[in-house]
């Protein structure tokens, strides 16, 4: 029914934004691996809600709370089960909605498909789900870890306002540095200035998350219908808010170039290649360079404004925005990007050693 995500490391989650609690079980994570939870934790608290003036002002602690699969701090290879309590639902916000369909939401797509819906802050639609895939995406990357794999995503633009410089040209260290999370303290506060005009008039903002994966070997990933280019692109499109993927780097448009001006030259037995237009996947194996991708995220739907809709009658409506919401989702974003980057990675990486005796 949707609910689960990964061939192997299997992530299934349950709740709604203005449940009791959200949470998941992990299955098919491997036993020994000692957790570190401060480590899972601050990835957490780097997606919460209200961690700074640019973001929802609703609090929670996303606090963490594992209830099977870990012993002593060390999985036992059984199903970890996890829940991360609501603790500032505010769910009368919602209550001018209830009959009533919000442009760009999921309300009319989810009345449609189940004939019911719940419209606390969205229920089961709301980014809020996106905390279990964090919990699970820290525990992957600490496998990932073992192997030397590591995931890095930061804000590369809000609206208008463009990065444009390559990863090898910045400094990844400081994208915590801010609150938008990009690693360049200038452009950082451009998209920041940005962010908070567009909240002022009550409007909303889009931009980009550049991510990569570093360390990854040659041979990872399945062809024909598990490629893992694809896998990963399900895992950025299956994020809300989500409007477009793309992977590859070079800083050129490959749909109008020539092969002969986008073919990665292979330099040695490793597979490193001379460019790497093919974003570390050919023919949906990794080939031992840096897997590369951007995500481009659409303005939240949500805004502070008068707009025309439906209620479930049919009937014409003006619906306003009410609540705690973001102005731009990006900078929350980041560490859900590379959750789900490692997810599919981690998965990538347990399948491969099922090919080879």
């Amino acid at each position: 029914m949707g609910n689960t995500f990964g061939k192997i490391f299997k992530l299934t989650t349950f709740g709604e934004s203005h449940g009791k609690a959200i949470g998941g079980i992990i299955d098919g994570c491997p036993a020994g691996l000692e957790l570190d939870f401060e480590a899972i934790q601050k990835q957490l608290d780097r997606r919460k809600p209200g961690q700074s003036k640019i973001t929802t002002q609703r609090i929670e602690s996303d606090t963490v709370e594992f209830l099977s699969g870990i012993f002593k701090g060390i999985t036992t290879g059984t199903p970890i089960g996890f829940i991360i309590k609501n603790e500032d639902a505010n769910s009368k916000d919602y209550s001018p909605i209830k009959d009533t369909f919000r442009p760009s939401h999921a309300d009319f797509t989810y009345q449609t498909k189940y004939g019911i819906r719940d419209y606390r802050g969205g229920g089961r639609s709301s980014a809020r789900e996106t905390a279990n895939w964090v919990v699970a995406g820290a525990i992957a990357q600490q496998i990932l870890d073992k192997v030397g794999v590591k995931i890095t995503a930061y804000v590369s633009a809000v609206g208008n306002i463009k990065l444009n410089k390559c990863h090898k040209d910045l400094d990844l260290s400081l994208i915590d540095s801010n609150m938008v999370k990009c690693p360049d303290n200038k452009i950082a506060n451009k998209m920041i200035t940005a962010i908070e005009k567009i909240k002022k008039e009550g409007d909303t903002i889009g931009g980009e998350i550049t991510a990569l994966a570093t360390g990854v070997p040659a041979g990872w990933g399945e062809p024909v219908f598990d490629k893992l280019h694809a896998d990963i692109g399900k895992g950025m499109l299956s994020i809300n808010a989500v409007h477009g993927f793309k992977y590859g780097f070079g800083g050129v448009d490959i749909c109008s170039s020539k092969g002969s001006e986008v073919n990665d030259s292979i330099v040695d037995a490793s597979g490193k290649t001379k460019t790497n237009f093919s974003g570390g996947i050919q023919g949906g194996i990794s080939n031992g360079n840096d897997i590369y991708c951007e995500v481009a995220f659409k303005p939240v739907a949500t805004i502070m404004q008068k707009q025309d809709t439906i209620d479930k009658d049919g009937n014409k409506v003006v619906i306003k925005g009410k609540g705690r919401h973001d102005a731009c989702v990006v900078p929350r974003a980041v560490p859900i990007v590379e959750s789900m980057i490692a997810l599919t990675v981690v998965d990538a990486y347990l399948r491969s050693r099922m090919n080879k005796i």
